[in-house]
């Protein structure tokens, strides 16, 4: 059911406003000011019922979300800080300190499932929008990363034993007794696969890999031979992905490297510490001067960068009213020249007909081009984009749109400790312009040096 609105009563006698209790020039107060929380609440109206118990507040749930990104925090953290932070609560919207819990941790499962991808497009956009004519410009720079599941290096042996352990369970939720479980068997298997990369004993490892798949086929044929046509039906999906993960080869296209995200593949980006990353490819597009995120889009497929450059495209022009004139990419982008009317500009061998100022202006926006190269790396280290915990590619999307738009919100916050800087800086020097000549020489010379350029 559709949360009640708060209904503003008499203040309390024995408890003080939060907001009286803060620190009002906190960037995080500044932020909860400037964001328009109705625009939410009229948006997501239409993902509650009309009936049942009332909800939680949809500002304390985005504000959740939102906090969540912008700390690097797990769903439990959040809940957990989230009690102890009151600069959390009044971001949230509350009036008083709440010394309980807001939500239980699942309840922000629930949220994101319950707002899905469209949801969190529109946090994203109030995130660009936010920024006003900033996000405007002409120019934009692109470029591709991998967002990382969260799944164990991918081995055939894994694989193997993890299936047999899910037949396993199977077996016992549905009361079928197997002719054999091998559990023995396979204790001997495990040890014996570590040998691998031993040039003796390769061999019982390549033959312990053989006999688990075997295993895993067994299983499977005494199950269905067991269950009902609507229990076999049940797990008919299943079966067939085991099967598939039984006869892939090492050299296959599509290969199944987790069993719970089989849509993952691996991404070679020639990187010396990470030979293969298992995930999915995601584009990022910046403004090239204020750098603010205007777009990003995770790929199903690993496509090569220049395809993937009308879908990233199209969703930075979502967010703005301007056309995108120019995309400044890397050599990874070579083969195309323009999508939907923006010049694709790759770097190249200077042409003879270029005079030397032409040849100035080429190197340094091909230079400002490396700016997205720490974007991303904030994006995986600050906004938990370096390995993404939500579930299937639906869980990619969300976790990217959620990460740019924590993002945006930190460089927004950023800014505003500036002008508080230079307000304060502006307060110092009108005073010090006041004061006669002895006065100001008893403050610093660093003082007098920004009063003279004042």
């Amino acid at each position: 059911m559709l949360p009640k609105p708060p209904v503003h009563t008499q203040g309390n006698l024995f408890q003080s406003p939060l907001l009286d209790m803060l620190d009002t020039r906190d960037p995080l107060i500044a932020l909860a000011d400037a964001i328009d929380w109705g625009y939410f609440e009229k948006s997501f109206a239409r993902y509650y019922s009309q009936e049942g118990s009332p909800a939680k507040p949809i500002r304390l749930m985005v504000g959740l979300l939102l906090l969540k990104q912008i700390e690097n925090l797990s769903d439990e953290n959040i809940v957990l800080q989230w009690k102890r932070n009151p600069y959390y609560q009044y971001f949230c919207g509350m009036q008083e300190y709440q010394p309980a819990f807001p939500c239980h941790p699942t309840e922000l499962v629930k949220f994101r499932k319950r707002i899905g991808k469209e949801g969190v497009e529109a946090i994203f956009a109030m995130s660009v929008k936010l920024h006003g004519q900033a996000a405007e410009e002409k120019e934009v720079i692109v470029d591709t990363t991998v967002q990382e599941k969260n799944i164990t290096y991918p081995t055939d042996g894994k694989l193997a034993i993890k299936m047999i352990h899910r037949l396993h369970r199977i077996a016992k939720e549905e009361g079928i007794r197997l002719r054999r479980t091998y559990v023995k068997e396979i204790k001997e298997h495990r040890i014996k696969l570590r040998y691998f990369r031993h040039p003796k004993k390769i061999k019982k490892a390549k033959a312990s890999m053989k006999r688990l798949k075997t295993i895993v086929g067994i299983l499977i044929r005494d199950l269905s031979r067991n269950l009902s046509k609507e229990r076999l039906e049940h797990y008919r999906e299943t079966f067939e992905r085991f099967e598939k993960v039984v006869n892939q080869k090492p050299k296959d296209k599509n290969k199944i490297y987790s069993l719970h995200e089989p849509h993952i593949y691996a991404v070679a980006k020639g990187k010396d510490h990470k030979k293969y990353e298992y995930g999915t490819k995601a584009s990022v597009v910046m403004t090239k001067k204020s750098g603010i995120i205007l777009g990003v889009t995770a790929h199903e497929k690993n496509e090569h960068d220049s395809k993937t450059l009308e879908a990233a495209l199209s969703h930075a022009k979502r967010h703005r009213s301007k056309p995108i004139k120019e995309a400044i990419c890397d050599r990874g982008y070579r083969g195309t020249k323009e999508v939907d009317g923006t010049l694709i500009c790759v770097p190249g061998k200077p042409l003879k007909r270029d005079s030397q100022y032409q040849k100035e202006q080429k190197r340094k926006k091909f230079r400002r081009r490396a700016a997205i190269e720490p974007i991303i790396g904030h994006l995986k280290s600050d906004h938990r984009l370096e390995r993404n915990y939500l579930k299937g590619f639906i869980g990619d999307e969300i976790n990217l749109l959620l990460a740019a738009a924590a993002f945006n919100l930190k460089k927004w916050m950023n800014h505003f400790l500036w002008w508080l800087f230079f307000w304060k800086l502006g307060i110092i020097l009108s005073w010090l312009m006041q004061q006669d000549t002895r006065e100001r020489e008893k403050y610093p010379h660093i003082l007098l040096s920004i009063y003279q350029v004042w």
